[in-house]
This record gives structure tokens, sequence and C-alpha cells, in this order.
């Protein structure tokens, strides 16, 4: 049990050791990463209960794991569930099921019956890669070992959910389908839908304003809870540096926002060699960098109940591409759950490639 800032940053610096010299592994920014676990920077962990976890062998560390409740979550879903999240550990089964079984443990003395994950603090950080460990986690996205499933199923654990992953390359030849344009232009016209970008000076207004959208329209998505507007403050004012306003776009009917989609730089496509170290050069990388990237990740898309199913998110994945046209993007939509016919069929009118799996474990411990 992690009970000092020194076992703290041990915890924290695991994953640069345990990745050091992966090609594709991309070492977050430590700063933010010690912002994660600390409740007077992530609001998460204001409301949550938890506990971290470190295993050490002979003053080597073998890996990490946090155990966390959401009570938010569980007052919402109505269910008992607890979280594990951070799962890092070397190739071991008695390693894994040591860490495991010590998250497994904290959560049953609290009275939990289910345990789920991976499942981290950042919103829609979740789920371990299943297929497709050929690319890079883009921004806000993590990356594993294969065997990390393994351990998973070797202790008793089932998949609950998979979240898909779609992209496409506009520079490598993408062009979005010719029927595909028709199609929401008619949409445009039936629903007299207009596009605007985010207005930059008015960022929190507009956040808060994504928030109540969220909320009003993902209600009844597995996984969703109601997001909190301190969280959606505190995001904002993290993201501000990094936000482009072409990327992020409301649907409105009569002045009204129907609807919203976010798609955010991809800076870890800067992070690379910076071993997680903003200085002495990864601030000018990040500065002179981020206005010519041209890689995305769209992270978010909400419609409100009473416009769904009506192609409004066809027309908001179209007016994107229009967007983001001059730089030629790469795109990836993440976590796209599997059993969102609607989302999925989408990403194939659109002819969208899908590139990997995430998979959510869940246990019955009671």
């Amino acid at each position: 049990i992690i009970s000092d800032k020194k076992a703290l940053k041990d915890f924290i610096n695991f994953p640069y050791l345990h990745y050091k010299g992966h090609p594709l592994w991309i070492p977050p920014l430590r700063m933010e990463q010690k912002k994660l676990f600390l409740p007077k920077t992530n609001s998460v962990l204001r409301d949550a209960d938890y506990r971290f976890f470190l295993l050490r062998e002979n003053g080597k560390i073998l890996g990490r794991i946090a155990a966390w409740i959401n009570p938010i979550a569980n007052a919402y879903w109505k269910e008992d569930i607890g979280f594990f999240g951070y799962y890092e550990c070397i190739n071991d089964m008695a390693a894994a099921g040591m860490l495991l079984e010590a998250a497994e443990q904290w959560l049953k003395e609290r009275g939990i019956h289910r345990m789920r994950g991976q499942w981290n603090f950042e919103t829609q950080d979740m789920g371990f890669i299943y297929e497709g460990f050929d690319l890079p986690p883009v921004i806000l996205s993590s990356y594993n070992y294969p065997y990390y499933n393994e351990h998973m199923r070797h202790f008793g654990f089932k998949k609950i959910k998979d979240l898909l992953v779609f992209n496409a390359d506009v520079e490598g030849g993408y062009q979005v389908p010719r029927r595909f344009i028709r199609l929401t232009d008619r949409i445009a016209q039936r629903f007299k839908v207009s596009v605007r970008q985010l207005d930059m000076k008015r960022l929190v207004e507009e956040a808060l304003l994504i928030v109540r959208l969220t909320n009003a329209s993902l209600r009844n998505n597995w996984g969703f809870y109601p997001v909190d507007e301190s969280e959606a403050e505190q995001l904002a004012k993290d993201l501000k540096s990094i936000i482009q306003p072409e990327g992020i776009l409301f649907a409105e009917v009569e002045g009204r926002a129907i609807g919203y989609i976010i798609a955010l730089p991809d800076v870890n496509h800067l992070l690379r060699g910076l071993n997680g170290h903003l200085f002495p050069l990864g601030a000018v990388r990040l500065l002179r960098g981020i206005k010519r990237l041209n890689r995305y990740r769209i992270w978010a898309l909400g419609i409100l109940d009473e416009y769904q199913k009506k192609g409004i998110s066809a027309l908001l994945f179209r007016y994107l591409n229009d967007s983001l046209a001059h730089k030629k993007p790469y795109v990836e939509a993440n976590w796209v759950l599997e059993g969102n016919t609607l989302m999925n069929n989408t990403m194939k009118q659109l002819d969208f490639n899908m590139v990997k799996r995430y998979r959510i474990y869940e246990k019955d411990i009671g």
C-alpha cells in the first residue's frame, strides 16, 4: 500500500522503467501523471475511495495497481462495482496474482461484489489493448503489453465490453465518400442544422455546455455516469494549450446546441523521445509542433435524444472532415462501443478502418 511521497513517486515512475526502449509506448508527461494521483489536482479523487499498491521484491518493483470506488457511478448505476486501474506488471503470473488479489481484497472489505478494469481515473481511459498492438497510443489513451490479457483470463476475469478504434488518413489517400456528402447535405437541409466552431474566448462556458449535452445525450450509454461540472472546468484548463477550435464543433438548430464533436490534436506524437520531461527541450517542441500537428483523436461525440438516429452524428463527422481538410489529417475515432450499432454503421459509411480493440474485464468477487 502506498503510504508516503517516495512510494507514490515510485508508483508513478514504474511505467517509464517497465516500457523503457519500447518502440510504441509513448512516455506521458511526468508532471501531468503526478496530477492524476493527487486529490488537489484531480477532482475525481475528491469523491472517490481509492488505494494504490506497489509490488516489490528485494527492492525491485515488479508491478503496480490502483483500486478505487466511484460512489457517483455506483449510485447512478445502482450497482456495487469496484474498479482497478493503472495496472502494470512484469510478465509473471505470481506477481500478477499478488497485485490483483491486493486490489480485490481491498474492494471486498468495502462491500464491493464486482471488480472491473482496466478503468483509470481519466475520462475514457479504460480497457487493455486486445488487438492492434502495432499502433502507438494517441492522446489520453494508454498502451499495454499483450500478456496483460493473459493475466486477466488466468485470474478469472471475463470480458464485459470491447471498445473499438477506427482510423482514416487523408494524407494517405482517404476521402469522405461522395454518397456520404450527399447524405449529410440532405440531413442539414431537412433538420435546418448549422455547425459552428468552439469559441475560445468563452472556453469555460463552452465546456459547461458540453457537460450539459453529454449528461443529457449519453445517459443511456453503457459505462456512462454524469460528468461533474468541476471535472469539465479542470479538463478545459488542462487542455487549453492544445485545443484547436476547428476540431471542436457544435451542431445547432435555431441557435440551440443539439450536439457536439471533439477532436483533440494528438500531442503524443510530439512526446516521443522526451521520456516524460517537459524541460529543457520538451516545451519548445510542443509549442512549435502543436499548430503544425495533423494527427487527431476524435475523443467525444454527443447528440441530444430528440435528434439521435437522424444522422446528426454523421453530419458532425462530415463537417469535422471539412474543418480539418486543409491539414490532410490522420484521424482516430476511439472507444466506440462494440454494441453501438449507430456509431459502428457511421464508421462503415465513412469507410473508416477498424484498427484496434480494447477490452474491459470484470470478475465476481462477492
